[in-house]
């Protein structure tokens, strides 16, 4: 009977030190976090206290919640792995890596990762650059607002989530990325005020995604705009210029592009290039002129 009413009591004991545990986890995450050049990734992440990355204030941060940057700095690369916001504040903090990708989002269906004023960039070389500068591979959605994505060995966004979910960019730029812009697997995708120079391509849609791009500007690299891959893939370009690549727009293996109100001039290859499988759309309203060849749209629909 003693035995076992002391085993009675170290399970109690047991039990209420997970439970203890359990409620100090949940008070560890608050829904505001800070981060600091001169803070420290053992501080609490309070706006008194910051920590000084955002892999350290994450695991701090609760689900759906926010991490501000209090100064600029560079607060390193991080795996976001649920519902979250990270803002750069005024001064667009950055996230500087080398031979790695900058931010890699695995979350679980349904949640949103929101990505505000921040510099991503490679600052390695050669062999040691940085890989990707986002790459999504699992969420419900993704919002990239106010960021800039430079110098990048494969993709500046690399957007290939595992189920559907939708990408959102908007005041975005993207410069020197070697392996392409924004690349859109599958899903759904809104881009409005893009900016892309010299990156292998402005933006690729490729199997089953549907985008749209507009008010944006594809210029300096192999391709402006692109979709590919899959009969699925629909790209539709509105109010954009494609100008000073080697192919200004690209369609193939039965991909679909529309286009409305694009300017795609001085290409210096081709303006539109079209494998023979595939539909370019034109609502009658484009400027196709002066690139190497210029091509054609192999439809005219009204606009309405």
């Amino acid at each position: 009977m003693v035995r076992a009413v002391s085993r009675l009591c170290r399970l109690g004991i047991a039990v209420t030190a997970v439970v203890l545990g359990t409620a100090q986890l949940a008070q560890a995450q608050a829904t505001r976090t800070w981060v600091s050049g001169v803070g420290d990734d053992a501080n609490p992440c309070s706006r008194t206290a910051p920590c000084k990355t955002f892999a350290g204030a994450i695991s701090k941060t609760a689900p759906g919640g926010i991490i501000d940057a209090l100064d600029p700095g560079g607060y390193g690369a991080v795996t976001i792995t649920k519902a979250i916001t990270i803002e750069g504040g005024l001064w667009n903090s950055s996230v500087l890596v080398a031979g790695t990708n900058g931010i890699v989002i695995a979350a679980q269906p349904g949640d949103t990762v929101i990505l505000r004023n921040l510099v991503i960039e490679s600052v390695g070389t050669g062999g040691n650059a940085g890989i990707n500068g986002i790459r999504f591979l699992s969420g419900g959605a993704l919002h990239v607002e106010h960021v800039s994505i430079t110098n990048f060995s494969q993709k500046a966004i690399d957007f290939e989530p595992n189920a559907q979910a939708q990408l959102y960019v908007n005041d975005t730029s993207l410069r020197g990325n070697d392996g392409g812009g924004i690349y859109i697997q599958t899903g759904e995708g809104t881009i409005d005020h893009l900016t892309s120079d010299g990156n292998f391509y402005g933006v690729r849609v490729g199997i089953s995604a549907i985008v749209t791009v507009s008010n944006s500007v594809a210029s300096g690299g192999n391709m402006g705009f692109l979709a590919a891959n899959d009969a699925a893939a629909v790209l539709n370009i509105d109010h954009s210029v494609s100008t000073h690549n080697d192919f200004g727009i690209v369609a193939g293996q039965g991909a679909t592009v529309r286009c409305n109100a694009v300017t795609i001039l001085n290409n210096h290859m081709v303006g539109l290039s079209n494998d023979g499988s595939s539909t370019m759309v034109s609502f009658g309203n484009n400027t196709l002129l002066a690139n190497g060849t210029n091509g054609s749209f192999t439809s005219t629909v009204p606009v309405q």
